[in-house]
């Protein structure tokens, strides 16, 4: 009968329990842990003479019983090596009974089993589909052949062995040796065992014969915490999501206010043990306080596991798996769920750009370069001492594009945020002359990196059109936001690197000497529209000897705080997302550190508390002021009235909602001194309305306005009829609309 055993022939035995045959160089070989073919040499095949004889390898084991619907009979140890053997008429239906020296263990033969993955997987896997790859690679809770047990595949094709190590086999790579799919260079295996939680590694020989170091698993989806580096088996993920309604309001896709706090999960606040705190400690502290202070969404720094805390997540090595510094997965779904729910998106960065070289990670996985180039011009980032993806490769673009999907699918992510663009664009980038690879053109463009990034773009607006892929790109690279059919890049928005750049220094200039740099403020209109914008002042402006943002800002603490008052003032009303990095709402005077908590002391100080409420009504005004954002990337929502004020240090502009027929005035002194009497033209007569003033008391300033409003008068300024005669406030702006 076909009992679908493997039909390898086996040397004729007449006798179970005559002299041990001779060990093939092939069983030796296995016994030692080297290169051999587990399953051609172990579990049940047929001898010359009919009979099944059954092999197995188990190390360190005092005995091995064979259980068969008959009944049981100790199997024969040919090997002290531990190859233990019985020849029986019919291997159907047995399991074995291995005694330990901490137990018996009474389990199926991993190596009577057939195929993990189908050959339409193992093909789509070889053409570099990201779902077979998430789908097929990892470590799974699943059932094979009827038996509940656990499977494992990694894709390693250039190694000559892989084992599967772990809590389950004493972590002994000779064990248990995978079968290699050799057209797709995946190797996998079942283990009969449902392995949840218990911790495990591949044990990997290279092509010459090298013994690497244990790799944790790429597609991993749960991690022990560092600085501990295994990966840890994990039951199917379970969440019951309550977010259907917010999932809806997202895909209706209509034009929104984008406000955005940027958030390092370690540290924003500390537990009462001094460390951080975990997902659902999060959810309900930082949940709360996100939302009264009215942020749209938040971003985390990534939240993939990282061995190196001080790389704040940009240096990942699990880019299937949340970071177990916080807890578990569910965690962080839970803590994306109370997002939802209190009205808040969730924005995670992704890294694609470089991963560390750390031993038990992706560098030299099968003892090549096998994620990354071999060339160092190519694969080697100089400026943090990471490997750089080979993106031409399928598998390696399935692989990363894969566990993008994997975070907005499995974890609904309302967008991600790419990290450093720049760097993959360029094949130059950081590099001196002799130290890169030209393109086939010739050229210093990465033409492999700019096809990947197309790829993904294309694969995430296809299947969620309403999910935002965020780029943080610092050159002119054009089309980075336009669609891949017109031969852009395909993203969503792009990090404005350059406005952030010119704004910030001219706001660290003291006010004497900003006339002569009054179009670091202007210059950013020139290209506004060019793209889809965020204005991020981001982790990266505060860490590195560069100090807080308060601290930056000219002058004694009053003007500091005035300053950064006018800033965001400016910053709120000009065209583009907003994006502040934590602490930035504060007023942190230290700068940020991974491994301290904000200092929320300062909020004793009135000024620093005004600055948060500041931030809260700076939110609350920009939700409800579709002036501010109905038009972020059309220049029909912006006006400039006065751009060209050197002497006074003076911008003002008008955004419109030309729909609801609203407008908004916004003017900023960037000067100590009040102007009395500054005339701005307005496209409206009427009375005009305060709605903000960074110079009020309640915000810490020193209280100089326009008494609530005034009235336009007759005269002719800026191309428009109607005019105010102003008092501007010293370092600060004002906002005003006309309301009847």
């Amino acid at each position: 009968m076909d009992d679908g055993m493997p039909h390898h022939e086996a040397p004729s035995v007449s006798d179970s329990d005559a002299v041990p045959p001779v060990l093939s160089p092939a069983m030796a070989d296995l016994l030692d842990g080297h290169a051999a073919d587990a399953f051609a040499l172990l579990g049940p095949h047929r001898t010359a003479g009919g009979d099944c004889r059954i092999s197995v390898m188990a190390h360190g084991a005092r005995e091995v019983v064979l259980v068969t619907p008959d009944g049981t009979r100790p199997m024969r140890q040919v090997d002290a090596r531990g190859l233990f053997e019985s020849v029986v008429d019919d291997a159907e239906g047995y399991r074995l009974r291995i005694e330990w020296s901490g137990g018996v263990e009474d389990t199926e033969d991993p190596y009577r089993f057939g195929n993990v993955l189908s050959d339409t997987v193992v093909r789509a896997i070889a053409d570099g589909d990201p779902d077979a790859f998430r789908a097929a690679l990892g470590a799974h809770l699943d059932s094979h052949e009827g038996v509940a047990g656990t499977r494992f595949a990694v894709w390693a094709p250039n190694a000559r062995r892989v084992s599967v190590v772990g809590d389950f086999n004493g972590w002994d790579a000779r064990r248990h040796p995978m079968r290699l799919r050799h057209d797709a260079g995946v190797w996998e295996l079942f283990l009969p065992q449902a392995l949840d939680g218990q911790r495990y590694k591949y044990a990997i020989t290279a092509a010459d014969g090298a013994v690497l170091p244990q790799k944790a698993d790429p597609l991993a989806r749960r991690t022990e915490p560092p600085p501990a580096t295994a990966s840890v088996v994990r039951a199917p993920f379970a969440h019951a999501w309550h977010d259907d309604d917010w999932m809806a309001r997202r895909a209706a896709q209509a034009p929104a206010p984008v406000s955005i706090y940027e958030v390092h999960a370690a540290s924003w606040r500390h537990g009462e043990d001094g460390g951080p705190l975990d997902w659902d400690a999060l959810a309900a502290t930082l949940v709360p306080y996100v939302s009264d202070l009215g942020f749209t969404h938040v971003e985390l720094l990534p939240v993939g596991e990282h061995p190196f805390g001080g790389s704040w997540g940009y240096q990942p090595i699990g880019l299937y798996a949340p970071t177990a510094r916080h807890g578990d997965p569910e965690g962080f779904a839970r803590f994306v769920d109370a997002c939802h729910a209190a009205g808040i998106g969730v924005i995670v960065d992704w890294v694609g750009a470089h991963f560390p070289d750390d031993a038990h990670g992706l560098r030299h996985f099968d003892g090549t370069a096998l994620y990354e180039h071999a060339d160092p011009r190519e694969g080697l980032h100089r400026d943090w001492n990471t490997l750089i993806y080979n993106y031409g490769r399928n598998e390696v673009a399935a692989y990363l594009i894969g566990s993008a999907l994997e975070w907005i699918e499995r974890f609904h992510l309302d967008g991600l945020r790419i990290d450093a663009v720049a760097s993959m664009l360029y094949r130059d980038y950081s590099r001196g002359e002799g130290e890169w690879v030209p393109n086939e053109h010739g050229g210093r463009e990465n033409l492999q990196a700019v096809a990947f990034l197309r790829r993904l773009n294309d694969a995430i607006g296809q299947r969620h059109p309403d999910v935002w892929v965020m780029a943080e790109e610092s050159t002119a690279w054009p089309g980075v936001t336009a669609p891949t059919a017109d031969g852009g890049l395909g993203f969503s928005h792009k990090w404005n690197m350059g406005w952030m750049h010119d704004t910030l220094q001219y706001m660290q200039r003291d006010p004497v000497h900003r006339a002569h740099h009054h179009s670091e403020m202007t210059f950013g209109m020139v290209y506004a529209f060019s793209e889809r914008f965020v204005l991020p002042l981001s982790h990266d402006e505060v860490v590195h000897g560069k100090g807080s943002l308060l601290t930056k800002m000219p002058g004694d603490a009053w003007q500091q705080h005035a300053n950064l008052r006018a800033y965001y003032g400016f910053m709120w009303a000009h065209p583009g997302r907003k994006l502040l990095f934590m602490g930035g709402e504060i007023g942190q005077r230290s700068e940020w550190s991974h491994d301290h908590t904000l200092d929320w002391g300062v909020l004793d100080d009135p000024r620093h508390a005004g600055l948060q409420r500041l931030v809260g009504d700076l939110n609350g005004l920009l939700r409800t002021h579709p002036a501010l954002y109905i038009d972020d990337d059309r220049p029909e929502g912006f006006e400039w009235s006065v751009g060209d004020d050197h002497a006074n240090s003076v911008f003002a502009f008008v955004r419109y909602d030309r729909a609801g027929g609203r407008a908004l005035l916004v003017v900023s002194n960037m000067t100590p001194q009040v102007h009395h009497d500054y005339r701005v033209g307005v496209p409206r007569a009427g009375r005009w309305s305060e709605v903000l003033n960074t110079d009020s008391a309640f915000y810490g300033g020193s209280n100089v306005g326009n008494g609530g409003g005034l009235d336009t008068a007759a005269e002719s300024m800026h191309g428009h009829a109607q005019s105010l005669r102003l008092v501007l406030p010293p370092l600060a702006t004002v906002w005003l609309e006309c309301t009847h």
